[in-house]
């Protein structure tokens, strides 16, 4: 029997190792291995192990184990009864050269099956009622073609549509004319329309913004009265049950709901998604919105990022929808089966063209390293560098950065305290070193204690900002969620933001939470802030990555001030964080290579797992 001792697992890998050596003790150490790699594959958000990755290689450069080369790898693995093929019954599942824990690949099957569905059963629509209203909802538009305009055409005539696009560049203003444009087809009063979001602060902000949107919208009373202003986390519209991976909406207990939008899409990881798809009605509309370009979720699988490869318009789409909204549609031919439900929105109305954060977005994406260092000495006004770091200047710096809010808070007016927080926030790339959240809120919180003579062991003092660390159902708190502690003529409260204004709470009766000065990249996803800074560490992190870099300087309005040695910036530009999964592969078109007559190439024949549907 293989000895787990002398091999570097987490304790996890370890146990499920240890579980399947009990239903098979005469396992070979190659499977066992491949099964501690998978599961830490998952952890680290991969959805499988692509073998191609470890055979051959030494898979912990401390342990004296190497597994086999890729053929003789699969052979093992294919004559073990712990691992079945696709849609047997067992741990572990091989499909092609990918190995999974069993539930993870069942969800990738099943989400693919179900999306190529929905992308396949367009419903029945009124064309000529679609133009007017699309022409009358989008007239303000007047780029060409209007990206915006033909995602929503693409929403009403389709059961799903995947809307990707930056900061800025209107996927809520899209959304809720979209909406409009639905409900005044025939039938669309009736239509019962969700809107929902991965966290409670996301849910909150998509529905504030379709609220504020519907002021200008050039539709009746009637269509506005319809429009949702309600949102919910995905976990609270699905009911999921604590720790169970089960939730109370599904197949057979689907949604009561002919059309859902998801905000923040990218954020929704594989699990999540393929029970979300599972639970809506096969004749709902389903409308994604994300950015493909920013971080992935942190559980496994990058779901949104997948769906928008191979995106584009063949020529039958592009005419049907120059038809329909008059403008000319350039003709792509799509990689992917669900490629015409994928609109990418280009046009940013936040960042003008010479924007410094919107040019410096565009090379972080193009992977222009020294494009950006170049960017960067310009001293734009938007756009601010320090490229010697040292935390005690880092600190001194986040003490003026925070003066206003500090100031703000001693008028104990929530709105005001929140209004003048959202002007500067400090973000990082992880949560430990002098760089990261524990270290600069630490040194931070001592520096502000000392300035208000509040005593170093009290954890509470006006201004505190902390963030929720796990869901609250009762209180209404969940996890992300921002508060500021002020006084009152009650004592100290800490305020959150609410749909109906603020409210307080006693600082005991707070869940989990952090001081919240600073915040990793990740928890601010879904966040706007006047001003940022950036401050990555100073040494290499595998945390740092072109997809956490942009998502980083995107979060500002106004201006973002990074600080960074000249090497994390190269480090975060060039390393792309790319997920092993196969949904996009699933997704993917057969596409028959045209052989080259004077070479005899053999025609390319369609790979298993594409030949799965």
């Amino acid at each position: 029997m293989m000895s787990l001792l002398d091999l570097p697992l987490g304790p996890l890998e370890r146990a499920f190792v240890a579980s399947l050596q009990r239903l098979e003790p005469e396992t070979p150490e190659t499977v066992l291995i491949a099964a501690a790699l998978c599961c830490e594959a998952l952890a680290a958000g991969d959805v499988c192990l692509p073998l191609g990755r470890v055979a051959g290689k030494r898979p912990w450069p401390d342990a004296d184990r190497s597994l086999p080369l890729l053929a003789v790898l699969r052979e093992q693995l294919e004559a073990s009864p712990l691992i079945g093929a696709p849609d047997d019954y067992a741990p572990l599942i091989l499909d092609g050269d990918r190995l999974y824990l069993a539930r993870y690949q069942a969800y990738e099957q099943q989400l693919a099956d179900q999306l190529l569905a929905r992308g396949a059963d367009a419903p029945a629509i009124d064309e000529l009622q679609l133009s007017e209203s699309l022409t009358r909802l989008f007239a303000f538009n007047q780029q060409s073609p209007d990206w915006q305009r033909l995602a929503a055409a693409q929403a009403v005539r389709r059961r799903l549509t995947v809307i990707s696009g930056g900061p800025g560049t209107g996927k809520t203003t899209t959304v809720v004319r979209l909406l409009a444009a639905l409900l005044e087809q025939p039938g669309g009063e009736r239509l019962a329309i969700g809107l929902a979001a991965p966290t409670g602060k996301a849910a909150a902000r998509m529905a504030e913004a379709i609220r504020n949107a519907k002021a200008d919208l050039p539709a009746s009373d009637a269509v506005k009265e319809a429009l949702p202003d309600d949102a919910r986390t995905l976990h609270r519209l699905l009911g999921s049950r604590g720790d169970s991976p089960k939730v109370r909406h599904d197949a057979a207990n689907p949604l009561p709901l002919d059309v859902l939008v998801v905000d923040e899409a990218s954020m929704v990881d594989l699990a999540l998604m393929a029970k979300l798809v599972a639970a809506l009605p096969p004749k709902a509309r389903l409308i994604l919105l994300g950015d493909k370009d920013q971080l992935a979720a942190v559980e496994a699988g990058a779901v949104f990022a997948e769906l928008c490869e191979g995106r584009g318009f063949d020529e039958q789409a592009a005419n049907d929808l120059q038809r329909i909204t008059g403008q000319s549609v350039p003709v792509d031919r799509p990689l992917s089966r669900l490629g015409d439900a994928v609109v990418l929105l280009t046009h940013s109305h936040r960042f003008a063209g010479d924007s410094g954060i919107g040019e410096l977005a565009r090379r972080i994406n193009g992977g222009d390293a020294k494009g950006i260092v170049t960017l960067l000495q310009e001293q734009r006004t938007d756009l601010a560098w320090n490229a010697t770091p040292a935390s005690a200047a880092l600190i001194e710096r986040l003490e003026q950065g925070y003066a206003p809010y500090l100031q703000a808070a001693r008028q104990a007016d929530p709105a005001v305290a929140f209004d003048a927080f959202n002007g500067f926030r400090a973000l990082t790339a992880q949560r430990q070193g002098a760089f990261g959240v524990t270290g600069i809120n630490e040194s931070l919180e001592a520096r502000l204690k000392r300035r208000l003579g509040v005593p170093a062991r009290e954890r509470w003092y006006p201004g505190r900002a902390v963030m929720v660390r796990q869901n609250d159902y009762a209180l209404g708190l969940f996890n992300g969620d921002i508060g500021l502690c002020l006084k009152t003529e009650q004592g100290l409260r800490v305020f959150f933001e609410g749909d109906e204004g603020f409210r307080g709470f006693a600082p005991a009766r707070l869940p989990s939470h952090d001081s919240a000065f600073a915040m990793t990249v990740h928890k601010s996803q879904g966040s706007e802030f006047t001003d940022v800074l950036l401050a990555l560490p100073e040494q290499s992190s595998p945390l740092l990555t072109r997809s956490l870099f942009y998502t980083g300087i995107t979060r500002a309005k106004r201006k973002v001030e990074i600080w960074a040695l000249p090497a994390r910036l190269a480090e975060a530009v060039n390393t792309r964080a790319e997920r092993a999964a196969g949904l996009a592969e699933r997704l993917a078109l057969e596409i028959d290579v045209v052989p080259d007559l004077d070479q005899a190439a053999p025609v390319t024949q369609p790979s298993d797992q594409l030949s799965l549907f």
